[in-house]
């Protein structure tokens, strides 16, 4: 398979639209290369604050600033008038038509303070957002950001920025022990499978392909579903520092018509930190239409439980809608999956403006 190509790089965004309202004396301005460590323990602040604990871990952070997350994301990170990095916003060009936001304010300010603070970062999204559309040739692009349900500053200040809730999710975990290494066995006529690999170590793209097909189906259905080439379905998903190839899994179908794909499952690495082993997290999992109702999820759900188990970690994480059309919440309590914690998306659709001089609109 050859490698995927860059995923496109946005423009560097002027910081001007967040240093207009800040206090005197602070700063706006892009990430330097030795920002990880400091942005890491402001978005670890933030956590403990809006949720009871922290988990942000240092890889996924320096992957997306100086990594190869950097290239398809714009950041500025603001500092007070002693250089203290007080709060950071990053936004990801995450598809034709989306834009994914997010904007971190240290909880240890004082509330005018945030608020001023919070007021720049969401101009400063509104414009890059534009920005963004604009380079990629369409009228209008969603800005997409989020909060944990149960912190009323961060939701507040996405109101007042203009943004509408729009969905809730949960984030669910279940333990996993020695005990589970053992694969139960598919239902009748499913099978599941690794994607294949060559002699050199990496994937065969017709199993790619196939991952991807499968997925952009069974999701076309689904909330805020927005198209994704191959090339940038892959190119994402390798931004992610705990990606494996070998965490990917193909569920087939066998009847009389053939040998077909019926679903598929994208895993990653989750660190552990403080001393804990690491987990597995399933980044999607999705299964034909046409197949449902014949245990496909069910099988791909126990294989990446199984390798959990045989690699010696200690829990299996994933995140659903918890309208889910499907019922997927369902089946994931079935298989002892426990809601963590809570989350909601925010949405607003702004409008794009012309390309800036010298930079071309690109293909979406």
């Amino acid at each position: 398979m050859a490698p995927a190509p860059d995923a496109p790089s946005p423009a560097p965004l002027d910081p001007g639209a967040a240093a207009a309202d800040l206090p005197p004396g602070w700063t706006a301005a892009p990430p330097r290369a030795d920002d990880a460590p400091d942005l890491h323990a402001l978005l670890r602040r933030h956590e403990a604050a809006a949720r009871g604990r922290a988990s942000a871990a240092l890889s996924d952070v320096e992957a997306d600033v100086v990594g190869l997350g950097a290239r398809s994301r714009a950041h500025v990170v603001v500092r007070d008038a002693d250089g203290a990095v007080r709060a950071w916003a990053t936004l990801h060009d995450r598809a034709a038509g989306r834009v994914v936001a997010a904007v971190v304010v240290d909880p240890g300010l004082a509330p005018e303070t945030a608020d001023a603070v919070a007021h720049a970062l969401f101009a400063w999204v509104e414009a890059g957002a534009v920005r963004f559309a604009a380079e990629r040739g369409i009228d209008t692009t969603q800005v997409d950001s989020g909060a944990f349900a149960d912190d009323p500053r961060q939701q507040r200040w996405l109101t007042d920025a203009g943004f509408r809730h729009t969905r809730t999710w949960w984030q669910m975990s279940r333990p996993v022990t020695p005990g589970d290494a053992d694969v139960p066995q598919p239902g009748p006529g499913v099978t599941v499978r690794r994607v294949r690999r060559g002699e050199d170590g990496m994937p065969e793209e017709h199993d790619l392909v196939a991952v991807h097909d499968v997925l952009e189906e069974a999701f076309a259905d689904h909330f805020n579903y927005h198209a994704e080439t191959f090339d940038e379905f892959v190119a994402r998903l390798r931004e992610d520092p705990g990606h494996r190839w070998d965490h990917w899994w193909l569920a087939e179908i066998t009847d009389d018509a053939g040998r077909r794909p019926a679903g598929a499952l994208v895993g990653t690495v989750s660190p552990g930190g403080d001393g804990r082993p690491d987990g597995s997290y399933v980044s999607y999992l999705g299964v034909l239409r046409s197949a449902r109702g014949r245990g496909v999820a069910t099988s791909l759900l126990d294989a990446v439980v199984a390798d959990a188990a045989r690699r010696g970690r200690d829990r299996v994480g994933l995140e659903v809608d918890a309208d889910s059309p499907t019922g997927a919440a369902s089946l994931y309590s079935s298989r002892g999956f426990v809601t963590s914690y809570v989350t909601r998306s925010w949405h607003r659709d702004v409008a794009a403006a012309p390309a800036a001089p010298g930079h071309a609109a690109r293909e979406g």
